[in-house]
């Protein structure tokens, strides 16, 4: 990881150097000029007693510091930290940047990390030096800037879209972090020439940043080979998929040549790089939920930096690594769809798997307000599952009472999928429904989940990848990026002779 031994000297060091893989990891800020940036900030390094270090801009906003405007610190990719960690304080970040706290509030937010308000605050407040409020503040202000800058909404609606409870609020929040009132904010933006806005009801303009490399061209592939009919589609150039979101459904059209491939960098000065996407949402107070399930389908808060340098000199996988540096584990936008789309794909072919779960979608899915070419429906949600009649489901008996006993577990609270569950005791919950074995409960962990270190012993694509090794091999040498290591050796096989374990939904 980028920030396991970092103290301020090597913070200092990075900054110095303008090392662009640190982007998101801190921030920096300088005593004389109250100003925080991204490590790589093109701007003069200051002396290093005027230098102080935060782990997120949030820390940095409390300690009086404005961001700045060269090198928009705010809109750096999130720290690879809270992807890998499963502990407390990562999995508060995480959930924070689903929008939680603006749906349910900070007393919501402990209650669901079974914490009260104080003590949360208090543990969060002790690592990041700033608490779960005012992380959610920063975040809300990062989105308000993005809408003001992609969209023609009133000022007065994206202060409530981005969720703020007043106009004051917001005001104030604005001009404590930019300098500026939202008005010149949108207005300096304008003349900048970053793109005229778009109205908020039409297709919304998305930059999502990441650390390069990244090979998005082989993760929009291996979803488009796995597209339910419906709630997916590639036209041939451009992927999209529905999002069930908190307010209402939405909808992210991502262009194949979004982003390009580009080598690991060598430790100089990366220029910061982007996926352009657009978004079409039902309700607009949902953009930070979309951008957040967005990036984590995308694993955008990957560190591919560290991924390489540990599994770039292993002899089984070293040939893999160094021909995709940018590899991504291909995450999801929703738990519940991840789950059912692996019990549905246990022991099928892709080809069928999809057909499988485009007839469910068919049958129990939402119809979208704003349907976008051929994707015209939600994906089946877990309240739809639990009330329907399993025996109608388009599956084997024994696979549709798995689908049911886990829609039914999730609709009764006891398993929880999403950003700030407890890996471990999610695993455990689902392993206990019937229907579900060792190899769907890891692989819901993966991609649903997030954790970077699942590796999947019974998969015959694995198997068959490392039968043609003549060696044994210790997987436990991979960690902690297992993940990445069996993406890798799924890459080894070719898709047209893969075995259908490797292909699941």
């Amino acid at each position: 990881m980028l920030v396991d031994v970092m103290d301020d000297e090597h913070c200092y060091r990075a900054m110095a150097g303008r090392d662009g893989r640190f982007d998101g990891a801190f921030v920096t800020a300088v005593t004389s000029t109250k100003i925080y940036c991204r490590p790589s900030c093109p701007a003069m390094t200051p002396k290093r007693e005027h230098m102080r270090f935060y782990a997120t801009p949030a820390a940095a906003q409390e300690a009086g510091f404005r961001a700045c405007k060269r090198c928009r610190p705010d809109a750096a990719p999130g720290s690879p930290d809270w992807d890998v960690r499963a502990d407390l304080v990562a999995r508060t970040v995480r959930l924070i940047g689903d929008g939680v706290v603006e749906r349910e509030g900070v007393s919501g937010l402990a209650r669901r990390l079974g914490y009260s308000p104080r003590q949360l605050h208090r543990l969060v407040f002790a690592e990041l030096g700033t608490g779960p409020l005012r992380l959610a503040l920063a975040h809300r202000v990062q989105n308000a800037r993005a809408l003001l800058e992609t969209t023609d909404l009133p000022v007065s609606d994206v202060a409530w879209a981005a969720g703020f409870g007043s106009i004051r609020q917001f005001n104030d929040r604005v001009r404590e972090v930019y300098a500026m009132s939202p008005t010149e904010l949108r207005r300096k933006t304008t003349r900048a020439g970053r793109g005229g806005p778009v109205h908020a009801h039409g297709a919304i303009p998305v930059r999502l940043a990441y650390r390069p490399p990244l090979d998005l061209t082989g993760l929009l592939a291996f979803l488009c080979r796995r597209a339910v009919p419906g709630v997916e589609a590639y036209d041939g150039t451009t992927y999209s998929r529905a999002l069930r979101l908190p307010h209402g459904m939405g909808v992210v059209s991502i262009p194949a040549g979004a982003a390009k491939l580009s080598r690991p960098p060598s430790g100089k000065a990366v220029r910061p790089q982007s996926v352009d996407c657009e978004l079409r949402l039902d309700d607009v107070r949902d953009f930070a939920t979309a951008v957040s399930r967005v990036r984590r389908l995308l694993d955008l808060d990957a560190d591919p930096v560290a991924v390489h340098a540990a599994l770039r000199d292993d002899r089984v996988l070293s040939s893999s690594v160094e021909a995709n540096p940018g590899q991504r584990v291909p995450g999801a936008v929703d738990g519940t769809e991840m789950a059912v789309r692996a019990i549905v794909g246990q022991q099928v072919s892709v080809v069928g798997a999809r057909a499988l779960l485009g007839r469910l979608a068919d049958q129990l899915g939402e119809p979208l307000g704003q349907p976008t070419g051929s994707v015209t429906r939600s994906f089946p949600s877990a309240e739809a599952l639990a009330a329907a009649d399993p025996s109608s489901f388009p599956l084997p008996a024994r696979r549709s009472q798995a689908l049911r006993s886990l829609a039914s577990a999730i609709v009764e609270e006891r398993i929880a999928i999403d950003p700030g569950t407890d890996r471990d005791e999610t695993e455990a919950g689902l392993l206990s429904l019937s229907g579900i074995g060792p190899w769907t409960a890891s692989y819901v962990r993966m991609r649903a989940l997030g954790d970077p270190d699942v590796f999947l012993p019974s998969d015959l694509g694995v198997k068959t990848a490392l039968a043609t090794v003549g060696e044994p091999v210790d997987p436990d040498t991979w960690k902690p990026w297992r993940s990445y290591a069996t993406f890798h050796l799924w890459g080894t096989l070719p898709i047209e002779s893969s075995p259908k374990e490797t292909s699941k939904l």
